[in-house]
């Protein structure tokens, strides 16, 4: 968004897409951490809504019985490293602060791509 306040320019715009890429699936896992998105997403979030049900919660081991759809896990470490695991809370836990800024950046580049002001993705990582 401070693209569209005139800080950056293009520069801001096409490190946000990178960073959005990234983040659905343009890694060197080829995982899109964002639950329910492309092919290969984590099924494992550290949330209690998607892991539990009345009376029974899943194991660490075990995909969840509810997908949250839409939600951003934690991420990988580091090393670009990343296990689908419940048990990982930092890498697998789902919430609010960096799912907002990951909704509000899909929102600031949204602006741009309908106003036609979107320059061309960057060339994938992968």
């Amino acid at each position: 968004m401070a693209a569209a306040d005139g800080i950056g320019g293009a520069d801001y715009l096409k490190w946000a897409m990178t960073q959005i890429n990234y983040i659905l699936g343009d890694n060197n896992l080829h995982i899109s951490y964002e639950i329910g998105f492309g092919g290969y997403f984590p099924h494992k979030p550290h949330h209690r809504g998607a892991s539990c049900k009345p009376g029974w919660c899943a194991p660490e081991n075990q995909n969840s019985p509810n997908q949250l759809n839409g939600a951003l896990v934690g991420g990988p470490g580091q090393n670009d490293d990343y296990s689908d695991n419940r048990g990982d809370y930092v890498k697998n836990e789902v919430a609010c602060d960096y799912n907002a800024g990951f909704q509000g950046a899909c929102a600031g580049l949204y602006h741009f791509a309908i106003n036609n002001q979107l320059p061309p993705s960057p060339p994938s990582k992968c």
